[in-house]
């Protein structure tokens, strides 16, 4: 059962959309605050993939994992998510190990555990193509309710997407440059996602991510990367003195 009740409203949408910096760092933030907001009792790893004409394929995903799912079927040319992308309609796996259509992407991603797979187009201008792929370890998660959440996910984040991509054009960046855009990516996905759980601005989101750096003695780029990993961001400081801890980041 997909767990709705922390769906991002339109003015917290529009709030990541204006703090991030970049398209890169918009869609990351997007992405990890479905993971969040979808996974219930069996965990959902969540990936983004935008096209455009003029421009390069974009692609944030809310776990590494799911970053090697969705590279996987770029390999093919072909598999779940690029197909709801290309032709614009759902396409739900219950098993993967048992599906015929998609028996080679199944056997290439066989060591990751993952069983079903839910990918459904987000509606964006003509220009470009956008969809939201879903992935979880057991099969048959995405039933009717699940289904329905996910599909009601991406309507509601189409419009705020829609605006993004008018709003930053295609960003060709020199690959000496990318690791450090990826590392501020991470930070910035991070900071969506606490002011999100605790509906606060970016300001405290950012303190927030810094009182539990400090008080963990670790780098804001590692805090920032297990807060993404277990869609566990930190709240306000406890009293009497209590320090925040992370929790180690799930694979």
């Amino acid at each position: 059962m997909a767990r709705i009740d922390a769906s991002p409203t339109t003015e917290q949408l529009q709030d990541l959309l204006l703090e991030s910096p970049g398209f890169t760092e918009f869609l990351l933030g997007l992405v990890t605050i479905s993971a969040s907001m979808l996974g219930g009792r069996e965990r959902v790893l969540c990936a983004i993939t935008v096209e455009r004409d003029g421009g390069p394929s974009t692609v944030a995903s809310s776990t590494e994992k799911a970053r090697r799912l969705d590279e996987k079927q770029y390999a093919f040319d072909d598999g779940p998510c690029l197909t709801a992308l290309r032709h614009r309609h759902r396409v739900l796996i219950d098993d993967l190990q048992g599906n015929g259509r998609w028996a080679g992407y199944a056997r290439a991603v066989h060591g990751e555990g993952i069983r079903s797979v839910l990918a459904v187009p987000i509606q964006t201008d003509p220009s470009s193509r956008a969809a939201l792929n879903c992935y979880a370890y057991a099969p048959g998660t995405f039933d009717d309710a699940m289904t329905v959440a996910v599909e009601e996910h991406a309507e509601t984040i189409s419009k705020t997407l829609r605006l993004a991509l008018r709003l930053h054009v295609p960003e060709p960046y020199p690959e000496h440059l990318r690791s450090a855009l990826q590392s501020r990516a991470v930070v910035d996905a991070a900071i969506s996602l606490i002011m999100l759980h605790n509906r606060c601005g970016r300001d405290r989101a950012m303190e927030l991510l810094q009182i539990a750096a400090r008080d963990s003695n670790r780098r804001l780029h590692e805090i920032a990367t297990d807060i993404l990993h277990t869609s566990s961001p930190p709240g306000p400081t406890p009293p009497s003195g209590s320090s925040t801890s992370s929790r180690a980041p799930d694979e």
